[in-house]
């Protein structure tokens, strides 16, 4: 049979409304259709000022307060879009939160494919979200990238020439505003595409869910998932439209209202609150290059984490041991990230160092013996 964009459309359309669904699934799995809505609402929202930006060290911040003032329905357009990325990560870690907890990289190669293509999608978000972050080019933008970008100057041998590479100069100036600006036009639809290939995966074996496969019953998608969506979306939407309209600069930092000066450092630098845990890592170590490392393995665990959970007993009801060590992982995360926000003084340098150290002592021992533990339990 000859295939055409209706046939291949009407098969999609067959496969989603007939798609079997775990009837024990709740609104914790609607959080990867409402990312799929924020991701277009970014797309979106980022073309239309796209159309108005000025990548110029000189004019990026004033385009920026023109589309504001001067362009018909240009401050929705921005608050959607500014406050689009602060949204996105909330839901972002929920769902990498929640894929933890039902060990959505369990049970096969599918589902550990699924799980890396997640990671992905989520240090393609970072590094989007922090180009984007610069191209304001507010007081506390400015110096955010300045920071970060220097993080790259503590590599052996290769560091300095990333960094140059990437400032396009010895600073941070006009070519590194044309990179980033190029970068985070382009690294939303490399995303998509990573969303495209984690929905194969998705589809080819359906969710993970809380209980054993054999416990639970499968539906169609529509008409009882379809609705429960919609009803997700129209929460979601009420509550970030009353952000976007009523408190618009609740997420972001008032410096970022004041034009970039390379000559006045801010007293206290900080990034916007999604980046605050892997800032609190950075500059809790005393040497850069150390610091560089820890935030590697950071992300490294990410990669690591179906090794490290290597116990596939799956079912809710018998997880008692690693039930305690998540709520202290998540509680750990919290702590970390809100010391990122303090200022670097006593008590809370030597704070962030412990809960540091804590943090990886989570991982990679505490969370093996939890599932050392839960094991024993099972077959005992």
């Amino acid at each position: 049979m000859r295939l055409t964009s209706k046939t291949l459309f009407k098969t999609i359309t067959n496969h989603l409304i007939n798609y079997p669904t775990s009837i024990v699934l709740n609104y914790a799995w609607s959080l990867g259709s409402l990312l799929g809505l924020c991701l277009v609402m970014q797309i979106v929202t980022g073309l239309l000022l796209s159309m108005f930006y000025v990548p110029n060290v000189e004019l990026a911040f004033y385009s920026i307060e023109r589309m504001c003032r001067d362009v018909k329905n240009g401050w929705i357009w921005k608050g959607i879009h500014s406050n689009g990325a602060s949204f996105f990560f909330i839901l972002l870690y929920l769902h990498l939160f929640k894929a933890i907890l039902v060990k959505s990289y369990s049970q096969s190669t599918v589902k550990l494919l699924l799980w890396y293509s997640g990671v992905i999608i989520f240090i393609l978000s970072i590094a989007c979200a922090f180009v984007g972050y610069t191209l304001p080019l507010g007081q506390m933008s400015y110096w955010a990238s300045v920071v970060i970008t220097n993080l790259f100057t503590a590599l052996p041998y290769i560091g300095e020439q990333i960094a140059f590479s990437m400032w396009g100069g010895f600073s941070v100036s006009n070519n590194t505003l044309n990179r980033f600006y190029t970068l985070h036009f382009i690294l939303p639809f490399v995303i998509s595409l990573f969303v495209f290939l984690h929905l194969i995966l998705l589809h080819s074996e359906g969710s993970t869910t809380f209980f054993d496969k054999s416990a639970s019953e499968n539906v169609p998608f529509y008409p009882y998932f379809f609705y429960k969506d919609i009803f997700a979306f129209l929460l979601f939407l009420i509550v970030f439209l009353f952000i976007v309209f009523f408190y618009p600069n609740l997420l972001g930092h008032p410096d970022n209202y004041i034009k970039a000066n390379p000559l006045v450092t801010p007293k206290h630098i900080v990034p916007e609150w999604y980046f605050l845990f892997f800032y609190a890592i950075l500059r809790s170590v005393p040497d850069k290059f150390l610091g560089v490392c820890y935030l590697f393995f950071t992300l490294l665990f990410l990669f690591l984490l179906p090794f490290l959970d290597y116990d596939y007993i799956h079912s809710i009801k018998v997880r008692f041991y690693f039930w305690i060590w998540f709520f202290f992982f998540i509680g750990n995360l919290i702590g970390i990230s809100w010391l990122g926000g303090q200022v670097t003084d006593e008590p809370y340098y030597i704070m962030s160092q412990v809960q540091i150290i804590n943090f990886f002592i989570d991982l990679f021992i505490i969370l093996p013996i939890a599932n050392k533990l839960d094991k024993q339990s099972f077959y005992d």
